[in-house]
């Protein structure tokens, strides 16, 4: 099955979203239960973050270079040499953002690009997808800039599918599939704009 933008926004509105394999690339669906989301209203800065973030050491641009942070988050790291996200997922979510449902958040320093991370959105949902750091702080700031950005564009829901030692410094919480999906549906009919 050729897997088009349609079917990629159809599927985030069901709770569903799509990783490739990194050795195949064959693309895969995921539903994962439990869910992890980051509440918007109960979003955790840790105090040494918030000092980073007071001595603004990044400029932040929102969708300025959308396929660079995708391939950033598609680079090798020291723990793996691989990722989920192939060409066919890069073509894919680029397409997403041409028709503005995806959008990255980018740390800048010196005219670098040295962090961020890129997510979907539907209605009042983002669903963040991978984050990329190559400074150190500049995907938590990211991150950081991403929650006050949905919580003043009227997002209700910042889903981050799984939870991670990074993420559970920020409060992450996990939730039953059923109830993410009964979030989702709620988020959707949200109208909010990125």
């Amino acid at each position: 099955m050729v897997i088009t933008p349609q079917i990629l926004l159809n599927a985030y509105t069901q709770g569903i979203f799509p990783m490739a394999d990194a050795r195949s690339g064959k693309i895969s669906w995921y539903d994962p239960n439990p869910r992890a989301i980051l509440p918007l209203d109960g979003f955790h800065v840790p105090r040494s973050l918030l000092k980073v973030i007071k001595k603004n050491p990044f400029e932040m641009r929102y969708d300025s270079a959308f396929r660079q942070v995708m391939l950033a988050c598609a680079e090798p790291a020291p723990d793996r040499e691989r990722t989920w996200i192939n060409s066919e997922i890069v073509r894919l979510y680029c397409e997403l953002h041409q028709h503005g449902f995806a959008h990255s958040v980018e740390s800048w320093q010196d005219g670098q690009l040295v962090g961020g991370l890129y997510g979907v959105t539907v209605g009042g949902l983002f669903a963040g997808e991978s984050m990329f750091s190559r400074v150190t702080d500049s995907s938590k700031v990211a991150l950081y800039y991403l929650v006050e950005r949905l919580r003043n564009h009227g997002f209700t829901l910042l889903d981050v599918q799984f939870t991670t030692n990074h993420l559970k410094r920020f409060g992450v919480i996990d939730i039953p599939r059923n109830e993410y999906k009964a979030r989702v549906t709620k988020a959707i009919t949200v109208s909010a704009k990125f």
